[in-house]
């Protein structure tokens, strides 16, 4: 079983930023990615940032590269979300997943994801 908690969502102004943070309670499973996913109203879940939980140099994978870094802390026990230059259109539930089978599929698919976190609403004003 793997719990997790966002945190660190709310308000900002275009061209502001906001850290998402996601506490990681996986007792003894193994976890092998983690990912941050965004939720447009309607629409389904869309993959912004992925990286590898149990390497020591991690695989990331940042959709918004320029914009948003995604990282964990030494301990594996938060994934963060650093998110520069929010635009209005990031506006959005925000999410964080984890991978605990080795064979899933695709990174950049939710269905690949076993575990889910509640979501944190992340709002940009113009």
């Amino acid at each position: 079983q793997v719990q997790l908690a966002e945190s660190g969502g709310g308000l900002a102004q275009a061209g502001g930023s906001l850290r998402l943070s996601c506490a990681v309670d996986r007792r003894s499973t193994v976890v092998y990615v983690m990912a941050w996913f965004r939720q447009f109203p309607g629409k389904e879940r869309d993959f912004v940032s992925g990286i590898s939980w149990t390497d020591n140099n991690p695989w990331r994978v940042d959709q918004q590269r320029d914009r948003f870094t995604i990282s964990r802390d030494n301990a594996k026990n938060h994934l963060f979300l650093q998110m520069n230059n929010l635009k209005p259109e990031d506006t959005a539930v925000y999410y964080c997943a984890a991978v605990t089978d080795a064979h899933s599929g695709s990174w950049f698919l939710p269905n690949s994801y076993d575990y889910w976190g509640q979501g944190a609403q992340v709002t940009v004003s113009s």
